[in-house]
């Protein structure tokens, strides 16, 4: 059944273009797409995920009891939540500067 479930969805509305009575797919309806893509990564997981990430530390923190362990792993975690924020942010920068380089203007990207 889960092999079978992808073929019933057909991606439903992932893929902006194509379909029946639906516009055909160019440079401007890929860009849409991967708005799409960049938007749900970036707003719908990495930033909750991030904040989760957070809020984990400080319940670790401030149940270590003195602790040195239990600091160092609120810290390990709260270090590499911000580290996958800036990896999150600087690969939307990466996009959005190749796009501007390739010659696409549209606001189409983010903020």
């Amino acid at each position: 059944m889960l092999l079978v479930m992808p073929a019933f969805s057909l991606a439903a509305g992932l893929v902006p273009c194509g379909g029946a009575k639906e516009p055909a797919c160019d440079f401007n309806t890929l860009m849409a797409l991967v708005n799409m893509l960049i938007n749900f990564v970036l707003y719908y997981m990495a930033i909750p995920i991030a904040a989760i990430m957070f809020v984990y530390a400080g319940f670790e923190l401030v149940s270590s009891g003195g602790s040195t362990e239990k600091r160092g792993i609120a810290q390990k975690v709260f270090t590499n939540a911000v580290i996958g924020l800036i990896i999150a942010a600087a690969a939307w920068l990466i996009v959005k500067t190749l796009l501007s380089i390739l010659g696409y203007n549209g606001a189409w990207i983010g903020f």
